[in-house]
């Protein structure tokens, strides 16, 4: 009789609990990777060093209760004046279990979490990319994801900003 105490109160302990945030990592994928080098050979014979830029962008599907996909766009462009030396595109994904985030900070997080898991593959596949084609390998500097989440949400207009005093 005890025992069926004790367990109808864990059970109802266990209820009232709140839920614990959990991220985890389902899978790791190339979802879709290009290289161009859209002069040949000639770019190979130019003395000048061309200038890299690089462009991110991320997008999150639900795919589940619990569920996202996530990617990471990254655009690595080297040209001199408007000759293109070459073009790196990649769509770095992962399928990802989240639970236990309330759902107003579930876009923040999964902007922040989800491209800081996915930078490191896709920082070795640009500059693998970049080495097969025969140039240098594109080391990609470290990005501050946890900023670009939060002026992402200002431009949405989903956070309020802070009130000033006067």
């Amino acid at each position: 009789m005890a025992e069926n105490d004790q367990s109808n109160e864990q059970a109802a302990t266990e209820q009232q609990a709140p839920v614990q945030p959990m991220f985890a990592i389902e899978k790791l994928y190339v979802r879709d990777m290009s290289l161009e080098v859209p002069g040949g050979a000639e770019v190979f014979l130019q003395q000048q060093a061309p200038e890299v830029g690089v462009q991110f962008k991320t997008a999150f599907t639900q795919l589940g209760d619990d569920v996202f996909e996530g990617i990471l766009q990254v655009t690595v462009t080297a040209k001199v004046e408007s000759k293109v030396y070459f073009l790196i595109e990649l769509q770095q994904a992962g399928i990802f279990r989240v639970a236990g985030i309330p759902e107003e900070a579930m876009r923040p997080f999964l902007g922040s979490a989800i491209p800081n898991v996915l930078f490191p593959y896709a920082r070795e596949a640009v500059s693998d990319a970049s080495t097969r084609a025969g140039f240098p390998p594109v080391v990609l500097q470290p990005v501050n994801f946890d900023a670009m989440a939060e002026t992402e949400q200002h431009a949405a207009g989903e956070v309020e900003a802070p009130a000033t005093v006067q």
